[in-house]
């Protein structure tokens, strides 16, 4: 059996949290890769709305294996206050959520140094969600990092203390002080209670399920055009949120990858600093907010918006080797007279159909087709052949430019206002 990958082609908030539950019932097993409760995956049923950080969206669904892989770190704090929800809805926790041992610990002084880091950069910030994921990830990287599975060992109390220090020391050069005896009662409560959790050997735990024929599906956290090496450096992540991932994340094989999902809304946005070619500053960008409710689900923030940005999107379709597309909110461009979609860069005089290594530094101005929008209220729609003409033939646009299918389209944020054009063959 293969392991599926689903992740989101854009930068970041394609509604990868949704899909995820909308697949789970022909899984086995869904498994976080990567990130960490800088990631808000947002799901919507029965009218009422969850918003996950950590846990893998296929905790919803009774039978289903969820695990926190590897390449994720883990904040006690937020995985406590999700826990506890999903608890007052009745879910099994203890019978569904497994966490891998090699998963990173951030603790209270990795959020004080983010907050101190972003802070010392002024104007040049990178739009941290100071949730301390960068700081975790370099003493991951440095060797010097708190794993789950530390929790286990008599000594864990040592190990943090030690960490916390060397931390304190850097805090210390960098002029920045806070209470750090505020944070560290709700991080020991949190370790307390991931006690009783399932810790495993995750890598060993999914290879063992792909040679028992389970179907498995990774989920992956921001966007693509956010990763570490791909994306937008330096305005990214701090892991690896492609298809790659999966394989660093949950210790698989480039051998066992089977279908890529590829997430991306029928326009774009983007929270925090960084190049957007196709951002609209204006009363269109204003109302594509409006409409979609742009705003950070982990943060707030208001999302800024645009149009639909296609040398991005086949950028991120070639390095995650995508075979089915999914489009989401395709119902927020409802109303909307015309929808225009960028085909081109031009920086310098250059006419270019690919993103650069450079967008952050070079002037780019899209160059746009525009295609006519639909009238028509998506949300009811329940079949393909109800599409609005308009709206079946911007879908036909894209999938002759992308050469690659776009076999679902969300038309509302609630699980069954999701429409599937193709049979999508789960391996």
């Amino acid at each position: 059996m293969s392991v599926d990958v689903l992740l989101g082609l854009q930068w970041g908030d394609e509604g990868k949290g949704k899909i995820v539950d909308v697949l789970t019932p022909e899984y086995n097993v869904v498994a976080r890769f990567q990130g960490g409760p800088n990631a808000g995956h947002t799901l919507e049923f029965e009218g009422i709305k969850h918003v996950l950080h950590t846990i893998p969206s296929g905790i919803f669904r009774k039978g289903i294996t969820n695990i926190v892989g590897n390449g994720v770190v883990i904040d006690p704090v937020t995985l406590k206050k999700e826990i506890d929800a999903l608890k007052k809805m009745n879910v099994d926790i203890n019978a569904t959520l497994y966490i891998s041992r090699k998963a990173h610990i951030i603790i209270p002084t990795h959020r004080l140094l983010d907050a101190a880091s972003e802070s010392l950069k002024g104007k040049e910030k990178i739009g941290s969600t100071l949730r301390g994921i960068g700081p975790t990830y370099m003493d991951k990287t440095g060797r010097n990092g708190l794993r789950v599975g530390d929790i286990e060992s008599s000594d864990f109390l040592n190990r943090y203390e030690k960490l916390k220090n060397k931390h304190l020391q850097l805090l210390g050069q960098m002029e920045f002080d806070q209470d750090l005896s505020q944070l560290e009662g709700p991080f020991f409560e949190g370790i307390e209670l991931m006690r009783t959790l399932n810790f495993i050997d995750s890598e060993h735990f999914i290879n063992k399920s792909i040679q028992s024929n389970k179907a498995i599906l990774a989920e992956g956290a921001q966007g693509s055009l956010l990763d570490i090496d791909f994306g937008s450096y330096p305005f990214v992540t701090s892991s690896n949120t492609i298809t790659a991932g999966a394989c660093t994340g949950l210790g698989v094989a480039p051998k066992h990858i089977g279908k890529v999902f590829g997430i991306f809304k029928a326009y774009c946005t983007r929270v925090g600093s960084g190049p957007f070619p196709t951002e609209l500053s204006d009363a269109t960008g204003e109302e594509l907010r409006k409409a979609g409710n742009e705003f950070g689900a982990t943060t707030g923030r208001p999302r800024r918006c645009g149009w639909l940005d296609l040398p991005a999107l086949k950028y991120s379709i070639m390095i995650n080797g995508v075979t089915d597309l999914i489009m989401m909110k395709s119902d927020v461009l409802s109303g909307f007279k015309s929808i225009k979609v960028c085909t081109h860069y031009e920086i310098n005089g250059e006419k270019l159909d690919y993103m650069p290594f450079d967008i952050v530094n070079e002037t780019v101005t899209p160059i746009y087709i525009e295609l006519p929008g639909w009238q028509k209220d998506l949300t009811g729609i329940v079949n393909e052949k109800d599409f609005p003409d308009e709206l079946a033939r911007y879908i036909t646009y894209l999938e002759k430019e992308l050469n690659v299918p776009i076999s679902i389209v969300s038309v509302g944020p609630d699980r069954k206002q999701t429409i599937r054009r193709m049979d999508l063959v789960i391996n």
